[in-house]
């Protein structure tokens, strides 16, 4: 039978093993948001408006305005930044 960890080491080990997958995660998370900026860019380029609804979602995140409120004029400013 295996020898049982304190509750104090264990839960250190929790914390520790948690900041490290946090760190890890974060890194590869940036690198898919700039992953689907590119993307999202490139097909708000080649679109016409309205966009299909993933790119209008992406645009109203960005800009912080419903989709209904953004012209095209918004969108394409958007992807010259």
């Amino acid at each position: 039978m295996a020898d049982r960890m304190s509750t104090r080491l264990r839960y250190d080990r929790i914390r520790d093993k948690g900041a490290i997958s946090r760190t890890v995660n974060g890194h590869l998370k940036r690198k898919a948001r700039a992953s689907k900026a590119a993307r999202m860019s490139k097909l708000i380029q080649g679109g016409k408006f309205p966009y299909t609804p993933a790119i209008q979602s992406w645009i109203s995140a960005q800009l912080g305005l419903p989709f209904s409120q953004i012209t095209e004029a918004d969108a394409k400013a958007l992807v010259k930044k």
